[in-house]
């Protein structure tokens, strides 16, 4: 990225675009309107990328390349503006980056990923890089989950599974981590070796003994994973909270 190549914000408030200027890069909020029109003219302009805010997520994702993860989502975060307009999902690397910096030892163990559709579950699809062994999809529909686990990497054991199946319960009993990405997490699913990551927020395993992994520093990591993609720069992550914070 040349330094002097401004980073568009695509449905920020302008705070934001100051924030990100103390962290040495230009950034400058552009319109939502017509989002292919804008990109062309933020590459014609030389822009090197965008930071989309959630509310543009999805529909951002007509106007870009969105690669693997994005597709599946059906969402896009980050823009790189180079060459074709690349969209990306960071939330789903900044995961799979939390977890592997807890030291969780997930090398040869089971998950059990417990959502509604296949665009949710696909948020956690990238935990199977980190060694798991068998992996549980568990949807609203076996037809949902079968869609999910078909982009899981050569290798795994996949179980797709209905979540209304009391079979979902027989695969948690052998499971080391639930990693719940919609919906709720059914009662007494959870046992004291479990370890549960929520991305719902509105899970609790309070008095089932399973512990719960911190995301505390989630969207620091998501941030970082974005402008990455977007400017191929990479920041720490405790460095972007006052970015973060303007951001939110």
């Amino acid at each position: 990225m040349h330094p002097d190549s401004p980073l568009a914000l695509i449905g920020y408030p302008a705070p934001a675009a100051r924030a990100l200027r103390d962290l040495g890069l230009i950034a400058v909020n552009v319109p939502v309107g017509d989002l292919r029109a804008v990109l062309d003219a933020s590459r014609t302009l030389h822009f090197t990328g965008a930071l989309v805010h959630p509310s543009q997520e999805t529909h951002v994702l007509d106007a870009v390349t969105p690669d693997a993860v994005a597709r599946r989502v059906g969402r896009v975060d980050a823009i790189a503006l180079s060459g074709e307009f690349h969209g990306t999902f960071a939330l789903s690397d900044a995961l799979t980056d939390a977890l592997d910096a807890s030291g969780y030892a997930s090398r040869g163990a089971s998950a059990l990923i417990l959502g509604v559709d296949a665009h949710d579950l696909a948020l956690a699809l990238p935990l199977a890089r980190l060694g798991f062994t068998e992996i549980g999809i568990a949807a609203e529909s076996t037809p949902e989950a079968e869609r999910a686990a078909r982009d899981l990497p050569a290798g795994r054991r996949a179980y797709p599974l209905s979540r209304r199946d009391p079979s979902v319960g027989d695969f948690a009993a052998r499971a080391d981590l639930i990693i719940l990405t919609a919906g709720p997490l059914p009662s007494g699913l959870t046992q004291p070796y479990h370890t549960v990551i929520d991305l719902t927020g509105r899970a609790s395993v309070t008095g089932s003994g399973a512990s719960t992994l911190d995301l505390r520093d989630l969207p620091l990591r998501r941030l970082a994973r974005q402008l990455e993609h977007a400017t191929g720069q990479r920041f720490h992550p405790q460095e972007l909270e006052g970015a973060l914070q303007a951001l939110v």
